[in-house]
């Protein structure tokens, strides 16, 4: 039975280790608002060349105006330490991490308007954690 109990914990914390998740447009993984700045010039960057640079927007809108916007998103998150505790992880988790927004509004002949890049802490927490 200790066998068991030793295999049962040793399971739980391979998957609970594979605690890494995210979503959204991977080329925002290593922007910045400095790096991006260096890559989109307002009233000079083309719709066409956004999408090189970051492909499909995740998101598209238009203003009441009429001009387009692109969002995109990258959301990192990882398991908190207690969220390793054995039986305590069981009542709940706890997952921190960053999100990343890059908005882009274009004026009708397809070139960037104005810009905005974004960088913010985030958490998930769920059971007694929440």
């Amino acid at each position: 039975m200790k066998k068991f109990a030793v295999v049962a914990a040793i399971a739980a914390g391979v998957v609970t280790l594979a605690g890494c998740a995210g979503t959204g447009n991977d080329s925002l993984r290593s922007e910045t608002e400095a790096t991006v700045s260096t890559k989109i010039v307002d009233g000079k960057t083309t719709k066409a060349e956004i999408r090189g640079m970051f492909g499909s927007p995740m998101k598209t809108e238009f203003t009441d105006s009429g001009l387009e916007i692109w969002r995109y998103e990258l959301t990192k998150v990882h398991a908190d330490a207690v969220s390793y505790i054995p039986v305590v992880n069981l009542l709940g988790s706890s997952a921190s991490g960053k999100k990343k927004e890059l908005v882009v509004l274009f004026t009708p002949d397809n070139i960037v308007k104005r810009y905005s890049m974004s960088e913010s802490d985030v958490s998930h927490k769920t059971g007694i954690f929440n």
